[in-house]
């Protein structure tokens, strides 16, 4: 028998799926930025050995050099990453919805659980409501992450406005690290996101596009019932009467 119940509501949904080309843009456009400065690389006394993007990633991607393009979108899409990020942020709260996405103290645990159960070395996974324990941590570090994009790259956006926002990160270029760091962590957990949905199948993809979930309950087993026989009558047998019953029923009576 199959139910359908509602797994993801719409708000959750709506964050879901803005986030997505938002955070598309902001890549591309921070990559545009990046090309122009291209600071990280591998240098012994001089001597450039590798750039972190070497030549060829650019050239397969057809990155422009347009810095001034670059950083027009980066600037307008942070406000759209960071208002989305409010709204999603209230709306766990307020709903509760955060209860299902903050691990716990057996999350660590159990995810390691889960990665082996995906890995196919373990047969069963731990139990597991909504979200399994794996998704709990990786959805509670992308808030986390998203929270430090948003400051470091206003430390980088104002670095002389905000001047006290700039040595809380530790300075511009420090700042600019982290910001860098915290794309690549994007592209890693896009990665594992769509891989994941792929081997959890359509009707997971599905419910987070409808909100709704198809689940196929397992019969319940009926108890078999007992046939109760009924217990034999007992055979209550009449004392029998006798001369001397007789006999002293009669001097009873005198």
């Amino acid at each position: 028998m199959k139910v359908i119940h509602e797994k993801h509501p719409l708000a959750m949904r709506w964050t879901h799926w803005v986030n997505f080309p938002i955070l598309l843009v902001m890549i591309w456009s921070g990559m545009l930025i990046y090309w122009a400065n291209d600071a990280y690389k591998i240098e012994i006394f001089g001597y450039t050995f590798i750039h972190f993007f070497p030549d060829w990633f650019y050239k397969l991607l057809h990155i422009p050099a347009r810095l001034a393009e670059g950083m027009a979108f980066h600037f307008l899409f942070m406000w759209f990453f960071t208002l989305n990020g409010i709204f999603y942020l209230l709306y766990t709260l307020i709903s509760g919805e955060w209860r299902q996405l903050v691990p716990n103290r057996h999350s660590f645990k159990e995810a390691w659980q889960v990665l082996l159960h995906d890995l196919h070395i373990r047969k069963f996974s731990p139990p597991q409501k909504k979200y399994n324990a794996a998704q709990r941590i990786a959805y509670t570090a992308i808030i986390i992450m998203g929270f430090g994009s948003v400051i470091t790259g206003l430390a980088i956006y104002k670095p002389v406005q905000l001047y006290w926002l700039t040595w809380i990160c530790g300075g511009y270029h420090f700042a600019r690290i982290i910001h860098f760091v915290l794309t690549l962590g994007y592209v890693l957990f896009f990665m594992i996101h769509v891989m994941q949905v792929v081997l959890a199948g359509w009707n997971n993809f599905r419910s987070v596009i409808s909100g709704f979930e198809v689940k196929e309950l397992e019969p319940v087993p009926v108890p078999a019932i007992k046939k109760v026989q009924p217990k034999p009558k007992k055979i209550v047998k009449k004392p029998q009467v006798t001369d001397k019953t007789k006999k002293s029923d009669e001097n009873d009576r005198k």
